[in-house]
């Protein structure tokens, strides 16, 4: 398969520049097939296991179906639903096609059109379980926000004040260190037990887990007497943290009809920003809450606490929501599996078609993963390389997490009183809250790859005026408001962009029999940038000053634009075979490509010289044509 449009499809009639680019595209072309064969070859035919991931049903004919579905059912203890499950294989096999099959009668192919034209209706317990994850996804928030808050008052307590004499750069560093521990643990434990914990406790096990933990370690959180007991606290708090924000987006797909799992999956973004919005909520709550006797600092072991309090609701809520059917598939427990999608579908046809797809699916996925090493094949299988870069450089830092963890510190340094500081983080945390929606809609529309593309550089420029407003003399009231709009500009940059993508496009761009594993290693990633910023922002702070820092971020935003630029490729829309076609394109030819069309665009549209038409990286429809 070519990855260039071939020279048939340019005009015939030109001479010279056009038969050199021809020649040019072919010879491309011609090097690309072979250096795909010899990697398809080197890598146990990757682009194939996908191709029988996409649709194991493909090519079987509908008696062979009738008879493999009532085998199926009979296997399995659902030998009283034989009928259900062969009209249920019939339908799985090509879902918009369900008019032309006689097996189904005039009310099953009602239900299936219902379905396709009215995709949120659906049963109440379904929506039950989306409420779950969204308060999950606020815990989530809430957890990295709360401190926040207690920043303004624990470092004195304990000795560590950032702007004591002599200690600057000391304290600095254990402030920082103290800030980012939680997801240190995410980046090297929490985020790696995400497997065994879901494989031994079910998905609903798994978040009773991290909820757990979320709950403790905002108590114990609370009571800590020193900065290494509150490192030690928030550090297993990193456990709560991890494998919840990988399980959950899971979780809820797994449950989830095709038709609105895209959307659902979106919401954990969209309620970890609420989440944010609420722990600068609770920080302003608990602010003026005095000492009492033999508790001193009770206002800040408050905030921390309270994020503690969403996490209780999910640990008593969980299990009065079906486990994941696919989970109980893994386990052969298939029974179960029926009764859960029994509640979480509209009619038994529905629950029967996608019990035996995922039964089928999951049957393909075993026989490719014996006797393979799947982490080994993120970076030893050139498509999955490819994929686990661009999924890498999506995670990427853009500073935003210097405001989650710090806003206050910042408004401090921008001559903010300690109320106006925390009033203005809730300011960020509310912008990061709205502005999450229009990506619900953009995400699909503008594509990944060009939000980043669009938001990166705007990031870049909101940090550089914020950085910049710092000049401005403190007893001139522009000096706050620019301080302010600057970083509430960068949030509204943000929340579309940077904010939903890294988890959509990881979650789409690794291959099938790869994806849990991929997601896990950039999720953790995610958490180790994360990491990175929050243990060093303090010590950055002082030594650069505001200035330095917003620079020094903006620095980092541009270097992502070029980043997701050349090594990127967009996702959008794209079936399994069109993501294998463009993630199999050689990582040098997509970058030189993308860097001459950047220069194209900038001649077309800024230089205003006139250009021709760019030719299209990829021959088929569903991408983009740059």
């Amino acid at each position: 398969m070519d990855y260039t449009r071939s020279s048939s499809s340019s005009p015939s009639t030109g001479k010279g520049r056009e038969a050199t680019v021809s020649e040019k595209r072919a010879h491309v072309s011609h090097f690309e097939h072979a250096h795909r064969s010899s990697q398809l070859s080197a890598a146990g035919s990757a682009e194939d296991i996908n191709a029988k991931l996409a649709n194991p049903l493909a090519g079987i004919s509908h008696e062979q179906l009738i008879l493999d579905a009532a085998a199926f059912a009979k296997l399995h203890g659902l030998g009283k639903h034989v009928e259900l499950f062969q009209k249920g294989a019939l339908v799985a096999q090509d879902p918009l096609k369900f008019d032309a099959l006689s097996l189904l009668t005039s009310e099953d192919k009602e239900i299936l059109r219902s379905e396709l034209s009215n995709r949120w209706k659906q049963p109440k317990m379904l929506y039950y379980l989306v409420i779950l994850c969204s308060v999950a996804a606020a815990v989530q928030g809430m957890d990295e926000t709360v401190i926040n808050g207690a920043n303004l008052f624990y470092p004195q307590q304990f000795g560590i004040d950032p702007k004591s004499p002599g200690n600057e750069s000391r304290n600095q560093w254990l402030m920082g260190l103290v800030g980012s521990a939680p997801y240190l643990c995410c980046a090297v434990f929490g985020c790696w037990l995400t497997d065994p914990l879901n494989r031994w406790l079910g998905r609903r096990g798994t978040i009773f887990v991290t909820a757990t933990f979320s709950f403790l370690t905002c108590i114990w959180q609370g009571l800590t007497n020193s900065w290494q007991h509150l490192f030690v606290a928030r550090f297993f708090l990193g456990i709560g943290i991890g494998p919840k924000s990988s399980t959950v987006p899971v979780y809820a797909a797994e449950c989830a009809p095709p038709a609105i799992r895209g959307a659902l999956v979106m919401m954990w973004q969209t309620w970890t920003a609420f989440g944010i919005m609420l722990g600068f909520v609770s920080d302003l709550i608990f602010f003026r809450v005095p000492n009492k006797p033999h508790v001193t600092g009770l206002n800040w072991r408050l905030m921390l606490a309270s994020a503690g309090a969403p996490a209780l609701l999910i640990m008593t809520q969980v299990f009065f929501c079906p486990e994941s059917p696919r989970w109980y598939i893994s386990k052969g427990k298939y029974a179960q599996a029926y009764d859960s999608l029994l509640k979480l579908r509209n009619h038994p046809l529905q629950a029967a078609r996608d019990l035996y797809y995922m039964h089928i699916l999951l049957e393909e996925e075993k026989k490719i993963q014996r006797n393979r090493n799947r982490f080994l094949e993120l970076f030893t299988v050139p498509r999955n390389r490819r994929a686990t870069l661009a999924s890498f450089i999506v995670m990427f830092f853009c500073g935003v997490n210097v405001i989650a963890y710090y806003s206050a510190t910042i408004f401090s340094e921008a001559n903010f009183n300690e109320t106006q500081a925390l009033l203005a983080s809730f300011g960020f945390g509310a912008i990061n809250f709205v502005f999450a929606f229009p990506a619900i809609y953009t995400i699909d529309t503008f594509g990944r790859r060009n939000l980043l593309l669009t938001t990166f550089p705007l990031m870049a420029v909101f940090l550089l005026m914020t950085g910049f407003a710092f000049w401005i003399p403190q007893d001139n009231k522009a000096h706050l408001a620019v301080v302010a709009l600057g970083i509430y500009l960068f949030g509204m940059a943000y929340s579309p962009g940077e904010g939903p993508v890294p988890f959509t496009y990881s979650a789409e761009a690794f291959p099938l029999y790869v994806r849990d594993i991929g997601m896990s290693a950039a999720t953790a990633v995610l958490w180790f940038f994360n990491f990175i910023i929050s243990i060093t922002f303090p010590r950055l702070l002082g030594a650069f000053k505001p200035q330095g820092v917003f620079g020094w971020y903006a620095a980092w935003n541009i270097i992502g634009f070029f980043a997701v630029l050349l090594f990127v490729p967009e996702t959008k829309a794209l079936s399994l075979e069109e993501l294998d076609q463009v993630f199999s394109v050689p990582t040098h030819i997509h970058a030189s490509y993308q860097l001459r069309s950047f220069t194209w665009r900038i001649r077309k549209y800024v230089l205003r010289k006139n250009e021709g038409d760019f030719p299209p990286l990829y021959s088929h429809k569903g991408v983009a044509k740059v």
